[in-house]
């Protein structure tokens, strides 16, 4: 088998995605056992230093852009890393869970917006709108799970706002860079090399938060540190989360997405709170309820109706 031409293929390009949203999916129940020890924002940046180094060795070598092409690889990672992961994080301090979930997963409905407006590509067709829908209610079914709990929180709802718009700014400006050709290794290096850079400033002011509680909260407590960073367990999810579900996945969602087309893939964050709620149940002893099974066939559904030309 020629591997070049695999490589390039839609079924490779297929793989892919669905790969990374399950990992993806996995990830909101490692992040879970690992807020009991560290904030948001810590898991954040070690995740990004860990997903950051593990490309640096799979691909040592420096990937030289001009100007313009640093911006536009800067304003992905600050977009699709450091403002997308960070206000998603930080809505949860203001409004529930399922909120967040929910407006969050209108992710794909940017994405395509933003490809129409700024490229004149055309992707809201009606079955995209319908699928859309579709999987909308069966995210919010997902979400509730059983436990209706919409209480409105304008300041958390927001946020989760701003997050899924990041999103799909970050998709625009991915595709953006896609069609320059560089390899998707080094591109997605560089990504979180200014992804990190953004996120210093946000260490810093973490370092003078008073709640230990809050997301942005950053330890200094040697003792602390040493107590939540001599844990095994600690940095198997942290290696997890920095290595594969950022460092490989990210290569692979952006390899996808060249194949495939940004807006084409986007859809498939529908399953994301699907494949959450059913690794819950595994590990979390979360129950699903007829509310959420419902609502993962629908998700399912609509996924496959937006998939539709």
């Amino acid at each position: 088998m020629d591997f070049s031409r695999f490589s390039k293929s839609k079924f490779f390009g297929y793989f892919l995605a669905c790969f990374t949203i399950f990992v993806w999916g996995i990830t909101f129940v490692c992040t879970k056992h690992l807020l009991v020890y560290f904030s948001a924002l810590e898991i954040l940046f070690i995740r990004f230093i860990l997903a950051y180094c593990f490309l640096f060795i799979l691909k040592p070598y420096t990937l030289k852009l001009s100007l313009k092409e640093n911006f536009l690889v800067a304003l992905a990672g600050l977009t699709g890393v450091t403002l997308y992961q960070f206000t998603e994080n930080l809505a949860l301090d203001f409004t529930t869970a399922s909120n967040v979930s929910i407006i969050v997963g209108i992710c794909p409905i940017f994405t395509a917006l933003t490809s129409q407006i700024f490229l004149k590509e055309k992707h809201l067709s009606f079955n995209f709108c319908l699928g859309f829908c579709l999987a909308f209610v069966g995210v919010v079914l997902v979400s509730f799970n059983g436990k209706i709990n919409f209480n409105l929180s304008p300041k958390g709802d927001i946020l989760a706002l701003i997050s899924a718009i990041c999103w799909g700014f970050y998709s625009l400006f991915l595709t953006m860079i896609n069609k320059k050709g560089y390899n998707t290794i080094l591109i997605t290096r560089k990504i979180f090399f200014y992804a990190i850079l953004f996120m210093i400033p946000l260490m810093i002011c973490g370092v003078f938060a008073e709640n230990p509680k809050s997301t942005a909260y950053v330890e200094l407590s040697s003792i602390l540190n040493a107590e939540r960073f001599s844990s095994i367990l600690n940095w198997i999810l942290l290696c997890f989360l920095g290595i594969i579900a950022s460092g490989f996945c990210f290569v692979a969602w952006n390899k996808a997405c060249n194949i495939l087309g940004t807006v084409k893939i986007s859809t498939g964050l529908y399953l994301i709170p699907v494949i959450t709620i059913f690794f819950a149940a595994i590990f979390l002893n979360e129950k699903i309820t007829l509310m959420g099974a419902i609502g993962s066939v629908l998700t399912i559904i609509g996924l496959f109706v937006s998939s539709k030309k």
